[in-house]
């Protein structure tokens, strides 16, 4: 590792850092603003860490969030690698035939329009309640924004070597492997920083509708129960869960866009 990929990372990390700051900088001020939620309701930072760990029953109570929160990031995972690789696949159809994006990429960003809250219902009465509602919405989430950028990155890649492939005999899909996908790994890292919290909350949202399980189905039982330190604490650990996936992304990417010659300035 170069000492401009270890800059890039640290830099990285310590924007994440920050980021974490301001947002329980902004938590504690939106509490201070508005007193009327608290304190039957709201819950400051230092609440939750009391609950989570000095409070006298504080490791039951961290031992039941983190198991839900590992079945909500096990439900995430599933909705990512399936909205991962539907991206991938279709983004080098529609570079590979263009009559194909033409026809299907307006189709794509038209369901991409329409709220998951409220396609939930219809997809649960399809596919169930269970693992596949999970791969179903997190895909969802994960598929559209994912497509776009890896298009972009594919497209992008260098004319030339498109042109000596060519010359040279090669077909659009020999095109594609030794020169679009190798060009697109920016794009495909990209994308997969933009899917890991997208991943995440459609895993939420398909736990809060669907499968009544995992972190969503606990923001959802939490409330009508004025479980508050409950729901607080979920909160703040499938964002602090969010936050250090996607710290990893952004490390791996820096360490393989090094080992390519495409480091970040």
């Amino acid at each position: 590792m170069t000492a401009t990929g270890l800059w890039s990372i640290g830099r990285f990390l310590g924007s994440l850092l920050l980021s974490f700051v301001l947002i329980l900088v902004i938590w504690w001020l939106f509490l201070l603003a508005f007193p009327d939620i608290g304190p039957i309701i709201g819950r400051t930072p230092v609440d939750v860490f009391e609950y989570l760990f000095t409070a006298p029953d504080a490791a039951e109570a961290r031992a039941e969030i983190l198991d839900n929160l590992w079945i909500t990031l096990t439900d995430a995972a599933i909705g990512f690698v399936v909205g991962m690789s539907a991206a991938i696949a279709t983004a080098a159809l529609f570079v590979l035939s263009r009559p194909a994006a033409q026809t299907f990429m307006p189709i794509a960003m038209l369901l991409r329009s329409v709220p998951l809250v409220a396609m939930t219902p219809l997809i649960t009465l399809i596919v169930g309640r269970g693992v596949a509602v999970v791969a179903v919405m997190g895909g969802i989430v994960v598929f559209f924004p994912a497509l776009v950028m890896i298009m972009t990155g594919l497209a992008n890649a260098p004319r030339q070597i498109n042109d000596v492939i060519t010359v040279y005999g090669g077909s659009s899909a020999t095109a594609l492997r030794m020169a679009a996908i190798p060009a697109a790994v920016p794009s495909l890292f990209s994308a997969a920083k933009v899917s890991v919290p997208g991943a995440i909350v459609g895993a939420t949202v398909a736990e809060w509708l669907g499968t009544n399980k995992g972190l969503g189905a606990t923001l959802q039982q939490a409330l009508p129960a004025a479980a508050y330190d409950e729901l607080w604490a979920s909160v703040l650990v499938i964002t602090v869960a969010s936050i250090i996936i996607y710290a990893i992304v952004g490390v791996a990417e820096t360490v393989v866009l090094t080992r390519m010659g495409m480091e970040q300035k």
